[in-house]
């Protein structure tokens, strides 16, 4: 699988995580809002990184590759927090 494959697929499942706590954010404390707010931010930013890495394939670098994968990989993580404090 390809870095490409690999980030879509991760954008993938920050997107289903993501949709999920949203659901359930009216029911969150003032503590995960303000980290929900905060994880919005850096996923508009890893979109944005995400956007010119795929659209720009061949000449993204490998060091903008791991960044935006390891940023998804934050992400994925910070929003299954949310979700997991939220059940």
């Amino acid at each position: 699988m390809s870095i490409q494959d690999d980030l879509k697929q991760l954008s993938e499942k920050i997107k289903q995580y993501r949709d999920e706590a949203r659901v359930q954010m009216h029911l969150a404390r003032e503590d995960v809002k303000d980290e929900w707010d905060d994880l919005e931010k850096d996923w508009d930013r890893f979109r944005g990184k995400l956007d010119g890495i795929l659209h720009d394939a061949d000449d993204a670098s490998k060091e903008a590759r791991q960044t935006a994968h390891k940023l998804g990989e934050d992400l994925k993580s910070g929003y299954q927090n949310i979700r997991n404090r939220l059940k």
